[in-house]
């Protein structure tokens, strides 16, 4: 063989090779469908999707599916095919409307032969999730590779959904999301049939949508954000645009004006409006919950969303609106002798049968305009019309109640559907909401509670999750929140009880993660739990085990280095006698990779205990005035030293209800010391500033937001150890610091419960 031919031969399986490395090419399968159709028959051959491939359609709005799918196929694949011409018979793909097909209307039967793909559905809707599960089937085709054909399977796929409620709920008061962010998200969430998007558009912190009538809501009523200068609310034509860009995926848009409660935005833009309107209102720059409401009392109000609804409803043509409905304190109504005077006109016992007649005089003007009103479960506290629908958040108690007497319900409880919530360890994941809502849990939850009766388990319309933003800055971070656990919900509520297996679901997941790249999804990759801190202190030896919330490779380096495809992985705990750093991360299937892990594993020796002269039970704690955002910034303390019985003395304990009183803010430095009451590798866990043990930084987040504690670890002798707390006392990011719990945890290395330093630890000397 001469040396140019050999070389040239190299060449071409190199280049074969390389190729194959540039599109997804695990097995074509129908059973790889997500959500899992509910009935599956697979033959034994295949048909050739390739350039010559096009489709038939006979209606104008089946065209308009056949060239959103052109586009698609394309997108994904690369690979171009064309509306069918007139005399087409083979190698097409067809659209056909059958009012006898035994699916409901949202339902689908996919078949594919070795001459044709035939798809059939009562509805355009049917057609479009027909096409999704054909769109699912093919490779992604990555750079700038382009596939020739494609080899699908035959087979039959007869679908439809469970529940007629698959939604996503986006918050975009606390942090605005662009038009394009929100498409980018809608685009991606057709592709698993989700037919709900919930559009939170108002809220304490920022008015979003534009009302002509009402100018000043999207300028007094919006937050100003000192890092941008861009316009932070959607227009009437933006809106359109939206529910547009939905309606072509088949994608309800439901918009949520918040009532009577979260109206500090509105308020702050027209506060003729609230129960006081000589208060200067501004919109929140606190999360929690304001005391300040739309009052009850005031036939302004009414003639406010009367308006409102006017201007909104033309936008949305969806039969269902969202009024909100949820966390109304009721202290403004109490103290306020208009709502007073319409109880006693109206026979209302109390605030909650006030709220009940201001949510029922809402649904009138709704269902002026022929929709209906969805309200959050707490509605049902004071009594509802019977024509009212209930969205159940706090549980599913509220949609028990309401199915059980005959209104119809979205389940949405926060242990399961709030995707805000952690789906990790707290202390490895990024910030999120407290709650603990893994993907497994997620997808095991059905949505019908065993409480209701058979003959109202037809009530319940479905479920959806719910982003809550106020930890979400930017777009990367609701996908981060969503995916895959929006995944989830998809299939549980399409594929209902019968025909979902989470171990199946895994399986098809790593199959869609090639998918969520080509949409640029910053998706969530389960990260290496296990060891609570990342500084880990040692006598002898230490044991690490990792373990992740759903199973994915984990690899490992002990040399500094960054974890590659090539690092070890990890199978089993792992033992240590020496100092160690190790850098650990996730990898997927297709090798993408998780962020990395750093964990620092320190041999020690024991500190030794003091013993300090005169001492007496509680700390000494020195103020520093001022708004501090970290430790450098804060001066050394030369004021009065004061004696505190204990560390969460300390709090000042702010009121959810209330903005924050700025003139306690500052810096306190406690000092004195902590009886340890036997030798021992000790972890101490808190959410201060700083925590020194030992006249060691054991604790030092570096970071301005601290919703959940950090953990640091040291090894001490029994007795007495000088032990230094720096409490700042500020708001960050929506969160005040006096918020949380002003304490300091600890516990021993072999023990898992931590217990907090209470008065009888603590010490000064005098």
């Amino acid at each position: 063989m001469s040396k140019f031919i050999y070389i040239l031969i190299c060449f071409f399986i190199t280049a074969s090779c390389s190729k194959q490395k540039k599109h997804n090419s695990d097995p074509i399968s129908l059973e790889n469908i997500t959500p899992k159709p509910q009935k599956i028959t697979v033959e034994d051959n295949s048909f050739k999707l390739s350039k010559e491939t096009s489709i038939i359609f006979n209606t104008e709005e089946t065209k308009a599916i056949a060239e959103f799918f052109i586009d698609k196929i394309a997108s994904h694949t690369g690979l171009s095919i064309s509306l069918a011409g007139e005399s087409q018979t083979e190698n097409t793909i067809q659209l056909v409307l059958d009012d006898a097909l035994e699916v409901n209307n949202e339902g689908y039967r996919l078949s594919i032969s070795k001459e044709n793909i035939l798809v059939k559905a009562k509805t355009n809707q049917g057609l479009f999730y027909g096409m999704q599960s054909l769109l699912q089937l093919l490779p992604i085709s990555l750079e700038s590779y382009h596939l020739d054909a494609i080899q699908l399977p035959t087979g039959t796929v007869t679908d439809e959904p469970e529940f007629s409620w698959r939604g996503w709920h986006l918050d975009v008061s606390r942090h605005f999301f662009s038009v394009e962010e929100i498409k980018k998200q809608l685009d991606v969430l057709a592709l698993f049939k989700i037919n709900k998007f919930h559009w939170h558009l108002t809220d304490d912190q920022g008015w979003r949508i534009e009302i002509k009538k009402y100018p000043k809501l999207t300028v007094q009523g919006i937050q100003k954000n000192e890092e941008s200068s861009k316009k932070e609310y959607y227009t009437q034509e933006e809106v359109k645009e939206v529910v547009a860009y939905a309606k072509e995926r088949f994608i309800d848009v439901i918009p949520e004006i918040e009532t009577p409660g979260h109206a500090v935005a509105a308020l702050a833009a027209y506060p003729e409006l609230s129960c006081n309107p000589n208060i200067k209102y501004q919109p929140r720059e606190l999360w929690g919950v304001d005391y300040n409401i739309f009052c009850a009392g005031n036939e302004k109000v009414f003639q406010f969303l009367d308006d409102v609804y006017a201007e909104i409803v033309p936008l949305f043509p969806y039969k269902y609106y969202h009024a909100g409905g949820d966390e109304v304190p009721k202290r403004s109504w109490e103290n306020c002798s208009s709502c007073q005077k319409t109880m006693k006109e109206n026979s209302l016992k109390d605030e909650e049968e006030l709220q009940s007649y201001f949510m029922a005089r809402v649904e009138k003007i709704i269902q002026k305009h022929d929709k209906i009103m969805i309200g959050w479960d707490e509605i049902l506290e004071g009594g509802i019309t019977p024509t009212t629908n209930i969205m159940s958040w706090q549980g599913e108690e509220g949609g028990i109640k309401a199915a059980n007497a005959g209104h119809d319900v979205i389940m949405a409880p926060a242990s399961y559907a709030y995707l805000n919530f952690s789906q990790g360890d707290y202390r490895v994941e990024p910030m999120a909401h407290g709650g603990d809502v893994p993907l497994e849990k997620v997808y095991n939850y059905n949505p019908i509670p065993a409480d209701i009766a058979d003959d109202k388990r037809k009530h319940i319309l479905g479920m959806q999750g719910n982003i809550w933003t106020e930890y979400a800055y930017e777009g990367k971070d609701i996908e981060y929140y969503m995916y895959p656990r929006i995944l989830a919900i998809a299939e549980l509520t399409w594929s209902g009880e019968k025909t979902k297996n989470y171990e199946d679901f895994l399986k098809r997941l790593a199959l869609l993660y090639p998918i969520l790249d080509h949409y640029e999804i910053n998706y969530h990759i389960p990260l290496p739990e296990g060891p609570t801190a990342d500084n880990i202190a040692f006598i002898d030896s230490v044991t690490v085990e990792f373990e992740t919330t759903h199973p994915v490779t984990m690899k490992y380096t002990l040399d500094g280095s960054q974890p590659t495809e090539n690092s070890e992985t990890y199978k089993q705990p792992l033992t240590f006698s020496e100092n160690t750093e190790i850098n650990i991360a996730s990898f997927l299937p297709h090798g993408k990779v998780s962020k990395v892990r750093k964990l620092q594993l320190k041999k020690v020796t024991y500190k030794e205990a003091q013993k300090p002269k005169n001492v007496q039970s509680g700390l000494q704690i020195q103020t520093v005035k001022g708004h501090f955002m970290d430790a450098d910034e804060v001066p050394t303390p030369n004021g009065e030293i004061s004696i505190i019985k204990n560390i969460e003395a300390t709090n000042t304990a702010y009121d959810w209800g209330k903005e924050i009183d700025t003139t306690k803010f500052g810096a306190s430095i406690l000092k004195g010391y902590i009886e340890i009451p036997e030798d021992g590798v000790y972890y101490f866990a808190s959410k201060q500033e700083q925590v020194k043990i030992a006249d060691s930084l054991i604790i030092n987040p570096k970071s301005t937001l601290k919703r959940f504690p950090i953990e640091g670890t040291i090894a001490l002798k029994k007795g007495l150890h000088p032990i230094e707390i720096l409490y700042l006392n500020n708001v960050v990011k929506g969160w005040a610091s006096d918020w949380n719990e002003v304490e300091v945890k600890f516990r021993r290395a072999k023990q898992e419960t931590y217990k907090a330093i209470d008065s009888s630890m603590v010490f000064y000397a005098e």
